[in-house]
């Protein structure tokens, strides 16, 4: 079987979308398929080429046994809709016309969404090199963009929303991250197969509890009770809420806030960090997978927020799997499928309402208070990964389904 996998994002960029298929590929591989990588120059989270990269329009690279083709791609860290779609559309051209010309067909192309368009490029190469698409949606665009207020042109998401059914249409299978992703999609379309295909975490990565001296590195206070958010800092996750608590626990010297990652919204979250006097939060830049162990090792607990929204029911921020895999507690402000199997079932943390200051403050005093109740909720989340959501298990039942299609011809 050989398989095509097209994103816009790969290592060494950090962030879920990369690591998941990374980790997807290389199990694949393991197992015998196949896999070629068609991406873009590495740019993210800065929106600027990485510095290996710089001035390289094409290349062929190998990572961990696989074959990764990469080309153009136009960046701006702009934050025009323009600009972004110019990004999004010079890799969609880009991808094709190098995409066109790989010798080998392949019996699958799977597609990473968002960004929806790569899906034209997709479709185009699947035609070509004779292959069926399997539309991989980690977010349902163009309605998520709509609901956020990020697009608001009514045309412009007519038409976005056009090129979303059509290739759902033309998808021989669609993925959906998420239960309500695969269920938003099958209502729509009762006749497509569409499949869960879950985020995960490689327990190898995480294993033990490694030695760090990151908080001595950060100036961060060693005996204090410390909660990361670790990720993107965009419009979707309502990130205001933790300077918001963390400024009704200024006086409270035992509890510390670290801010991890880069994004659209981080010169915002620190502009109201400075002018809310507020001492007890520290902010830092994204970092690489291989040390987000350690990291995660000094915090006590992490905060995982998303806005109120019904378009976040259908949610699992990435993030979780990791701290799980830490044997850390969760404080969850996301509302649905997250917190039915985080909560509900895998007791591995505290609900919040998501936006609720008052709620998530109360959650962090019942933590720091009980360490305890931190171990207890810590190692539940642990085992309830271990057993639904190892990245092993995840690849051997998605490559198990595609062979029974495959074999059917279906």
């Amino acid at each position: 079987m050989k398989i095509l996998i097209l994103t816009q994002y790969f290592p060494p960029e950090v962030g879920a979308p990369q690591n998941r298929l990374f980790e997807l590929a290389t199990r694949l591989k393991a197992a015998g398929v196949e896999i070629t990588i068609l991406t873009a120059m590495p740019n993210y989270p800065w929106m600027e080429i990485h510095k290996d990269y710089l001035g390289k329009k094409r290349m062929v690279e190998e990572m961990d046994g696989l074959t990764v083709h990469r080309t153009s791609i136009y960046v701006s860290k702009s934050k025009s809709i323009m600009r972004r779609l110019m990004n999004y559309f010079s890799f969609v051209w880009s991808s094709f016309w190098y995409g066109r010309k790989l010798e080998a067909d392949f019996d699958y192309i799977l597609c990473e969404s968002p960004p929806l368009f790569l899906g034209i490029s997709a479709w185009l190469l699947c035609k070509i090199k004779k292959a069926r698409l399997i539309f991989n949606v980690s977010d349902l665009w163009p309605e998520s963009a709509e609901k956020l207020g990020l697009v608001s042109n009514k045309f412009f998401l007519g038409a976005a929303k056009i090129l979303e059914e059509f290739l759902y249409r033309k998808s021989f299978l669609i993925c959906g991250q998420t239960q309500g992703i695969v269920q938003n999609i099958s209502s729509r379309f009762p006749h497509k197969k569409v499949y869960w295909l879950p985020n995960g975490v490689d327990l190898k990565l995480f294993s033990g509890t490694p030695s760090s001296d990151w908080r001595i590195r950060t100036g961060i206070p060693e005996d204090s009770f410390l909660l990361i958010y670790a990720g993107i800092l965009g419009h979707a996750q309502g990130l205001e809420i933790i300077i918001k608590v963390a400024d009704k626990l200024k006086n409270n010297s035992a509890i510390h806030f670290l801010i991890l990652g880069s994004g659209p919204l981080k010169n915002d979250l620190i502009a109201l960090t400075k002018s809310l006097a507020v001492k007890n939060v520290t902010f830092h830049d994204a970092v690489r997978k291989g040390d987000m162990p350690g990291i995660l090792s000094v915090c006590d607990a992490s905060i995982i927020p998303l806005k109120k929204l019904d378009l976040f029911k259908g949610a699992i921020p990435s993030k979780i799997f990791e701290v799980l895999a830490m044997k850390k507690p969760i404080l969850l402000g996301v509302e649905g499928e997250a917190k039915e199997l985080f909560i509900d079932k895998g007791k591995a943390g505290i609900y919040f309402t998501p936006e609720n200051v008052d709620e998530l403050e109360g959650a962090i005093k019942t933590l720091s208070a009980d360490s305890a109740l931190c171990r207890q909720l810590g190692l539940n989340g642990f085992n309830f990964v271990a057993e639904h959501f190892t990245r092993d298990m995840i690849a051997n039942k998605f490559l198990s389904y595609l062979k029974e299609l495959h074999a059917m011809g279906d």
